[in-house]
């Protein structure tokens, strides 16, 4: 089993305790939660920001601009399809003249 199922798992098993339903209501927790939520975020973008400097440091591709690249290629490819389609049916209509 792997350590998140086996983490939720208990997570789940943890929460149908009537202490821990208690334990919850308290404003106090729930509002440490809440910081340790917003405390993870903020670590990740760090994280992720920190690794995008690096990768522009090395002169290497970040998955942002991977993205991009991808989302351009697929609209030069449609484009290219459309031109097609629009260079074919000029010929076709030349050619039935």
């Amino acid at each position: 089993m792997a350590l998140k199922d086996l983490i939720t798992k208990k997570g789940l098993e943890l929460m149908q305790d009537p202490r821990v339903a208690k334990l919850m209501q308290d404003e106090r927790v729930m509002k440490a939660m809440m910081q340790a939520i917003q405390l993870r975020g903020r670590v990740q973008e760090n994280f992720d920001q920190r690794v995008e400097d690096l990768a522009k440091t090395l002169n290497l591709a970040t998955m942002k601009e991977i993205r991009e690249l991808k989302r351009n290629l697929r609209k030069m490819e449609q484009d290219l399809a459309k031109a097609k389609a629009e260079a074919r049916a000029a010929k076709e209509a030349l050619a039935a003249d």
